[in-house]
């Protein structure tokens, strides 16, 4: 509590607040947000961590080969490797073989070169019986599989065996490394991921572009109409929430298909012959996106809106403004912080989706998200599931980046 001291003319005044009682204030203050500054820590810095560190995590090969991990180091990639490497590379598949650390080396290596899973199991079987081999451990192993003998081949375990790499960001960039360190454009074939971040991006922004369109007169609607339609229109906005995603997203199905709602209202009128094809192609994702992210929207801008008063359009108006020139030089710029907030909290949760556009969206409309899904849970190769979320996450931030240098970080969050 602040104490009072008399002034020169004998009034009292508030002394300051003293150094122990500003301690004091400070440190209340961070136990209050302690609980926040731990959640945050927990539900998002240490996730989004953990997935940074797997995009270029590499420990397979070095865990279960580290003699011929650190012979590796030592090569210096031309030609073949010396005699050493080659006893160490018997000496590990002796002691890993049957244990589950020698797999996960072997399906690393086959990222790098194809049919690697099956020359370990070979070779590992064979070194058993093997103690010491007249000719050396190179005749040994080349003698096992001719494989052995081929600088392609140390290449690829050479580039599996540092314990971090670029392998998982080049391959969500389309690129690859080759056997002499150069990095190269992936195979046409296989250029699939730039692609599907380009359709992730595009369809997130044309998703944003459509629920900006519906959302903002929808928003302005709520503000102007008299309480009772208000309150009628925000619950129809608000229902959505109220629903499971695939619920709505299945219902969408329902009413789209050709057997469905629409198309059989659509064929009863004699509006159309056949009937359409409304899903399971891009038309019904964006249909069923923007239903769903239509609030996420609505609610940052009537919020702005809210606190937008009607004398500033009855200034305008008393000026000589017209309503278009009042509405784009007064009004729309007020709100420019809540459609920068709901674009931005549109987009960010339409790219990130994945249920509906397995769904609803044909087999061209994947998205980046359905890649991390599938190799975090089907293929197990979380290396390349984190550096697909890693790309993605970079994109989001200059994205955010550069909608907080046009609009500023503080008037989308609301503090100033």
């Amino acid at each position: 509590m602040a104490s009072t001291t008399e002034t020169l003319d004998g009034t009292s005044a508030l002394a300051p607040p003293s150094l122990s009682s500003r301690a004091k204030a400070r440190m209340v203050s961070a136990l209050l947000i302690a609980p926040l500054v731990l959640f945050l820590t927990l539900v998002f810095v240490l996730p989004l961590g953990g997935m940074l560190v797997h995009a270029v995590e590499n420990g397979e090969v070095g865990g279960a080969l580290p003699g011929v991990a650190a012979e590796m180091r030592g090569w210096t990639g031309e030609g073949l490797p010396p005699e050493s490497a080659y006893a160490a590379l018997a000496r590990d598949l002796k002691a890993a073989h049957g244990e589950p650390r020698l797999g996960e080396a072997s399906r690393r290596l086959n990222y790098e070169r194809a049919g690697y899973r099956a020359l370990l199991a070979k070779t590992a079987r064979a070194v058993r019986s093997i103690d010491r081999p007249q000719a050396g451990w190179a005749a040994e192993l080349t003698g096992i599989d001719a494989r052995w003998g081929e600088a392609a081949t140390w290449a690829a375990l050479r580039r599996a065996s540092p314990p971090l790499t670029p392998y998982y960001l080049l391959t969500a960039l389309d690129l690859r490394m080759d056997d002499s360190g150069s990095i190269l454009r992936a195979p046409a074939e296989e250029r699939i991921y730039i692609d599907t971040l380009g359709r992730t991006l595009w369809i997130g922004f044309v998703t944003t572009l459509l629920c900006l369109v519906l959302g903002f007169p929808l928003a302005h609607a709520l503000v102007s109409l008299p309480r009772g339609f208000a309150s009628v229109l925000m619950v129809c906005v608000l229902l959505p929430f109220w629903t499971s995603l695939l619920v709505r997203t299945s219902a969408w199905i329902v009413v789209l298909q050709k057997e469905g709602v629409l198309n059989g209202l659509l064929t009863r009128l004699g509006i159309v012959d056949a009937p359409l094809e409304l899903v399971f192609n891009r038309f019904g994702l964006y249909v069923a996106m923007v239903h769903i992210l239509l609030p996420f929207m609505i609610l940052p801008i009537l919020s702005v809106m809210k606190g937008i008063s009607p004398s500033y359009m009855r200034a305008s108006a008393s000026l000589g403004a017209h309503p278009a020139v009042g509405f784009l030089k007064v009004y729309l710029p007020m709100t420019l912080p809540g459609v920068g907030a709901g674009c931005l909290m549109t987009f960010i949760i339409g790219v990130g989706y994945y249920i509906t556009p397995s769904l609803v969206g044909g087999a061209r409309d994947q998205m980046t998200s359905y890649f991390i899904a599938y190799y975090a849970n089907t293929t197990i190769n979380w290396g390349l599931s984190s550096a697909l979320g890693a790309i993605l996450l970079l994109c989001i931030m200059l994205l955010y980046a550069t909608v907080g240098r046009l609009i500023g970080v503080g008037r989308i969050a609301g503090i100033q």
